[in-house]
């Protein structure tokens, strides 16, 4: 029994080690972030945060309407400078353009906060694999291409990528085939080059955020009917990605029991077996 207890207080000092807040605010006052994705959802309540704490910020979208309106909200919230432009990432050229114009505007970038996603239907898989190629350029490539760009840069300002992914990008999702396989690709790829820049001894960082259920507009529209699972607030979201980039984590989970959501996945394979299960009966009535 004391072997047991002294097992288990191991593992919760460890789990408060590891999930300890460091995070010292004045550490991004006055940091150069580009933000995409952020006219709204998580990513517009990432450049709130940046604004509160003092950064020059520059986000990117497709709609000009609700980026004027980010935008001078985050000066009011107290950015240093905080800038807009429009960019598509479903088109090969927009991704260089958009982080050629952020770091023009910023005079270097600190932080590169990739977190857009393309629009995709939670359903059972129809065979579209045009889809899955389209989505592939938005969810992926172009967190790539950026990235690629995006490097030079970092290594002269010491700067941090940081990679919006998923719980779906560590566990097979039924309904959301296209989306998990984009964000499989995502922790793949960030994951390897986390890798490789610690061989090079490079000091940029790469942090990836594996996120639960967060209660966005877009989130709550498209699974209504096909989770009862409880949905996390965005602003707490937001934060937590934000600090866990200033921190340099190379992988951070919101909620944070997802790591053991993902660890006991691992571990245990067949329990989603059981729980894919009880999902396609109530599913397919």
């Amino acid at each position: 029994m004391k072997g047991y207890l002294g097992f288990f207080l191991l593992i919760a000092a460890l789990t408060a080690y590891m999930w300890r807040d460091t995070f010292d605010p004045e550490s991004v006052r006055g940091a150069r972030v580009l933000i995409t994705g952020a006219s709204s959802g998580i990513g517009e309540q990432m450049a709130y945060h940046y604004a509160k704490f003092g950064a020059q910020i520059v986000i990117t979208a497709r709609r000009v309407d609700a980026l004027k309106k980010v935008v001078q909200n985050c000066v009011k919230l107290g950015a240093q400078n905080a800038m807009y432009v429009t960019g598509d990432m479903s088109d090969p050229a927009d991704p260089e353009r958009v982080f050629k114009y952020a770091v023009e505007k910023l005079g270097g970038l600190d932080f590169l906060v990739l977190n857009h996603v393309g629009n995709t239907n939670v359903e059972l898989w129809k065979g579209d694999a045009d889809h899955v190629r389209s989505l592939m350029q938005v969810n992926f490539v172009s967190y790539v291409q950026m990235a690629a760009a995006a490097l030079p840069v970092l290594e002269t300002s010491g700067g941090s990528i940081i990679v919006v992914s998923s719980v779906a990008g560590k566990l097979a999702s039924p309904f959301v085939a296209p989306y998990t396989s984009t964000k499989f690709a995502i922790n793949g790829f960030f994951g390897a080059l986390e890798n490789e820049l610690a061989i090079r001894k490079s000091n940029v960082s790469v942090s990836i955020l594996i996120l639960g259920l967060i209660d966005t507009e877009s989130a709550m529209n498209k699974i209504r009917g096909f989770t009862t699972m409880t949905a996390y607030p965005a602003s707490e979201a937001a934060l937590s990605i934000i600090k866990a980039g200033a921190t340099r984590q190379k992988e951070a989970y919101y909620p944070w029991f997802h790591y053991f959501t993902c660890l006991i996945n691992n571990i245990f394979p067949f329990m989603k077996d059981i729980l894919i299960s009880s999902l396609s009966a109530e599913n397919m009535d």
